[in-house]
């Protein structure tokens, strides 16, 4: 099976489903990984926060590293230039690679300049240990400004994107300006499977109420990384591209728009590890 893929503005080809790691780590990680692997994904998201590139690595050490695309992102608490370049060097020898496809910036962080943290994500992209540079939960606004300060394409925008929260003046924005919309938790986190009409078309369609919801979002031309714990989950999670949603049903799924998030609110722990922003 051959996942299609979407043009960067290096050039470069970024599968269209990834395997989404968040939140698992040991063995767990590695068999979904691996599982993801053997089914034919060739996209790999993961982040220091994450906590497991390493176990990751171990899995990578098994494939061709010039046949797949992974992505890592460096936490809000280290965007200065500094903290930058020796984050993505960590993340690199934990994932036992010379180069990232795309680094993103995890989340922005207000108290440190874009401008320093951008400059960093230059520099690293000279050298080639970045090829692609992008950012992750940044409003309109932010990328923008992101856009305004950096002498790198920002290529991808990676978001919290699903049924219930489309974001439509976010989305439409990254297309004026060609930046690849990424959604993260595309399937909210499982919320979304108890929607009715994602179970209905589950039913019609004799699919998984996930396959529904990735199969929309693709259909939207919105890159998808779902994550499972579950191998068998991981392998249906991919299983997107012998069918396709009729007209009228996708336009159901346009019309559960809740403009509600599951993670990206705006309560933040300035404090914490994330963040690490002192009072």
């Amino acid at each position: 099976m051959t996942v299609p893929s979407v043009r960067l503005p290096s050039g470069d080809e970024m599968p269209t489903v990834g395997v989404g790691t968040w939140d698992i780590d040991g063995d767990t990680v590695r068999d979904a990984v691996r599982a993801a692997l053997e089914a034919g994904y060739t996209h790999v998201d993961t982040a220091e926060g994450y906590m497991n590139e390493s176990e990751i690595g171990d899995v990578l050490a098994e494939h061709d590293r010039e046949e797949l695309f992974l992505t890592s992102k460096v936490l809000p608490s280290n965007l200065g230039y500094e903290s930058v370049i020796e984050a993505c060097e960590a993340s690199l020898d934990r994932l036992g690679t010379d180069y990232l496809d795309l680094y993103l910036i995890h989340w922005p962080n207000p108290a440190i300049s874009l401008r320093e943290t951008l400059h960093a994500m230059e520099t690293l992209y000279e050298r080639g240990s970045v090829r692609n540079v992008g950012v992750s939960n940044f409003s309109a606004y932010q990328l923008s400004a992101a856009q305004h300060v950096s002498n790198v394409p920002i290529a991808v925008n990676q978001i919290e994107f699903h049924p219930w929260f489309q974001r439509p003046e976010l989305v439409e924005y990254c297309r004026e300006t060609d930046v690849v919309i990424e959604a993260a938790a595309p399937l909210a986190r499982t919320e979304v499977f108890d929607d009715d009409v994602v179970q209905e078309l589950a039913d019609e369609y004799e699919k998984t109420p996930a396959q529904i919801a990735l199969r929309w979002a693709l259909e939207n031309d919105v890159v998808v990384i779902p994550k499972s714990s579950s191998p068998e989950h991981v392998r249906e999670n991919v299983e997107l591209f012998d069918w396709e949603l009729d007209e009228s049903d996708r336009s159901r799924l346009d019309e559960l728009d809740r403009d509600r998030p599951v993670y990206d609110t705006p309560a933040r722990d300035w404090s914490g590890d994330v963040y690490g922003i002192s009072e």
